[in-house]
């Protein structure tokens, strides 16, 4: 992840502060909105590490493939993940 869980943490309860100052949302329970926009934020974030994942796991398949044909592992990691990221509709 590209950002600590601590400053995730900040920017949750900053993005809160500024919804509700801006009259966005209504909220008695400003921990609980905070709490709830940390959960989506961290989800968010957690997409590019999951894409890089799923990309590393296609990769490993066609090693021996990619082996053969000399290819280049990053500028394959680069293609199949802009390929992924164009299936889940994501914004990295």
């Amino acid at each position: 992840m590209l950002f600590s869980k601590e400053y995730v943490g900040y920017l949750a309860r900053e993005v809160s502060k500024k919804l509700v100052a801006s009259g966005l949302i209504e909220t008695k329970a400003m921990p609980a909105l905070s709490e709830k926009v940390h959960a989506a934020l961290l989800e968010e974030l957690a997409l590019e590490d999951r894409i890089n994942d799923e990309v590393r796991v296609i990769l490993e398949a066609y090693s021996d493939e990619m082996q053969k044909s000399g290819a280049n592992y990053q500028e394959m990691f680069r293609k199949v993940k802009t390929e992924l990221v164009k299936k889940y509709k994501a914004i990295l």
